[in-house]
């Protein structure tokens, strides 16, 4: 891994209650990887997602998250300098989270939030150079037909790929994709997927993508990262992670967690 990783994570646990959902987790992410996030529910997938981006606070101790070189969270605190990281770095939800009222232009303009008054995002004033890079993105992502269209009256895969353009628009340098096909059909999910891993090949995005697929992990992913119980028990490549390992993560009806059949 390299020595400057683009993301750093170090020791990191997480307990809620009783329950440990993280357990000393160690991540080095380089940049212009694109990384499958796997496990059995309950794993810690998603919170290890939302402690990337601050959205979660991490145990007291000696674990911490930077993201650029400079600091995310450390010792049970979010750092007063995460903003900065959290600027260039995108968050697609499963469930989209778009403003359903708004077009799905404006949930797009959106992203550019970070880099333009607060007050023109309000009033729906935005700059040409918004306006611009958010029908370049719907049109990268292949829905430019529907920018006037209210977000709730949009499918689900479209709904999705809004989200990955509002990322396109915010300029983010990484993608964290928190089971961004789990409540889609097969075919949507497919193009979602083929979204991130376009971005990440083209435009050298780094992108970790928790999925319950495992074959789209296998197929869209180079590196794979497995947790259960909070610990991690793999961290290599896609193609290395044969029959036994499956087993091993997800117990011998692994088979469960693929739509079109799993390794021999």
């Amino acid at each position: 891994m390299t020595s400057d990783p683009v993301l750093s994570i170090r020791a990191v646990s997480k307990t809620f209650g009783s329950r440990k959902a993280l357990n000393a987790v160690s991540l080095d992410v380089a940049r212009g990887e694109m990384i499958a996030l796997i496990g059995p529910s309950g794993s810690g997938k998603s919170t290890l997602l939302r402690s990337i981006d601050g959205l979660q606070t991490i145990d007291e101790g000696e674990g911490a998250i930077s993201a650029f070189g400079g600091p995310v969270q450390a010792k049970g605190r979010v750092s007063d300098q995460v903003r900065k990281a959290r600027i260039r770095i995108g968050f697609i939800a499963q469930q989209f989270n778009l403003v359903g009222r708004l077009s799905l232009f404006s949930n797009v303009a959106l992203g550019s939030l970070g880099r333009i008054p607060l007050v023109r995002g309000l009033l729906g004033a935005w700059p040409r150079e918004t306006r611009e890079a958010a029908m370049a993105a719907l049109h990268r992502v292949g829905i430019s037909d529907y920018a006037g269209q209210r977000a709730n009256t949009l499918s689900g895969g479209q709904q999705q790929r809004g989200a990955i353009a509002r990322a396109l628009v915010q300029k983010a340098k990484i993608i964290l994709a928190d089971e961004p096909v789990a409540s889609l059909d097969p075919v949507s999910a497919r193009k979602v997927m083929e979204i991130l891993r376009d971005l990440n090949a083209s435009d050298g995005l780094t992108v970790i993508v928790t999925l319950h697929q495992v074959d789209y992990a296998l197929r869209y992913c180079d590196r794979v990262v497995a947790l259960k119980a909070g610990n991690k028990v793999y961290d290599g490549p896609a193609d290395a992670l044969d029959r036994d390992k499956l087993i091993e993560i997800y117990g011998p009806e692994f088979e469960e967690v693929f739509w079109e059949g799993a390794p021999q």
